[in-house]
């Protein structure tokens, strides 16, 4: 079978391997589509030769384990596992799940939205109708806008460097969107906004609790993203962070988020087991409707491609949102 494989800082290619073997409980997995991801594009830039990349795989069942049950050859089946830019990959029975028949094989690439749907589980509603700002509108926060939009949130206010983007979170329900330099006044609460501490009255002189949002969602995995999301929560608010920051430290203002009082939340998730739990529940809620998060990967790459889809994702290449290769 055909597999990428690294051979240095962002160059690939594809070699000959045996197709693997599986033991009495695995599934062995003919691939069609493996989603590329953005945690990968930093590893991607840095790789050492040898390095294997891929983990968002869909595909078809070809052979099952003589202890499995509940799966037979030809399922269509989606789930959490690794090395998926390759023909042939094995899966654990307890983290695959089926594709339901209404659903495109591009559009069951469960593993992001099993990331997502873990971290809105931490930023639940406190009532229908409240108010939230998504900073980052790539396909992470365009699938976390119009899954806060499932959930009951109200005015849904989408940040970004690129007005193509903006257009996007609009189309997956945002109400608001804005370049940074865009932002009205009362959407910022940083030190400017705050002014001296009166402590003579109630500990300051302007509204900190109107001024920004009481819920805030960082998806750009950059320190200037990261900042600008901690400039948008209001006093005692609470800011989840679900970018992927892998590239260099980060620099942020605690002095600013300390005095604001608010809450900040890492919203990724490393309970994989957790993860694969919500798998089922994502196809059933992509399937029935609920959650309107489907034809978004707009780009498809072959194996040979994949050095391309990276640089096309890092650029945002005739309109990127979301990219596969197929396998």
């Amino acid at each position: 079978m055909k597999q990428v494989v690294m051979v240095g800082p962002r160059k690939s290619k594809v070699v000959d391997v045996p197709v693997p073997e599986i033991n009495d409980n695995q599934l062995l997995v003919r691939v069609t589509y493996t989603g590329m991801c953005h945690s990968e594009w930093y590893p991607w830039t840095i790789a050492q030769p040898g390095e294997l990349f891929g983990h968002e795989s869909v595909g078809v069942v070809a052979r099952c384990g003589r202890n499995v049950t509940g799966f037979r050859e030809g399922d269509r089946v989606t789930g959490l596992g690794g090395g998926g830019l390759r023909e042939f990959i094995v899966m654990e029975p307890e983290k695959v799940v089926h594709v339901p028949d209404n659903l495109k094989d591009e559009d069951a690439i469960v593993e992001p939205l099993a990331c997502l749907l873990s971290a809105a589980v931490k930023m639940p509603l406190t009532t229908l109708g409240d108010s939230v700002a998504v900073v980052g509108c790539g396909y992470m926060g365009l699938g976390m806008i119009s899954l806060f939009k499932a959930m009951g949130y109200g005015d849904i206010i989408g940040v970004d460097l690129r007005r193509e983007a903006l257009d996007n979170a609009l189309r997956f329900g945002a109400t608001e969107v804005y370049l940074p330099g865009e932002l009205p006044e009362e959407y910022i609460l940083d030190w400017k906004a705050i002014g001296a501490p009166d402590l003579k009255r109630d500990g300051h002189k302007t509204d900190i609790f109107g001024i920004g949002f009481p819920n805030v969602m960082e998806f750009t995995g950059t320190e200037s993203g990261l900042k600008l999301a901690g400039e948008m929560v209001c006093a005692h608010g609470r800011m989840g962070i679900g970018g992927y920051h892998n590239d260099s430290l980060r620099t942020i203002d605690y002095k600013l988020w300390n005095f604001k009082a608010m809450d900040t939340i890492n919203c990724h998730e490393r309970r994989i087991m957790y993860e694969a739990g919500l798998c089922g529940r994502i196809m059933k809620l992509l399937s029935r409707g609920i959650w309107k998060f489907t034809g978004v990967t707009n780009h498809i790459y072959s194996l040979e491609e994949f050095d391309k889809g990276m640089e096309d994702m890092e650029l945002h290449r005739n309109g990127f949102i979301k990219g596969a290769v197929k396998c």
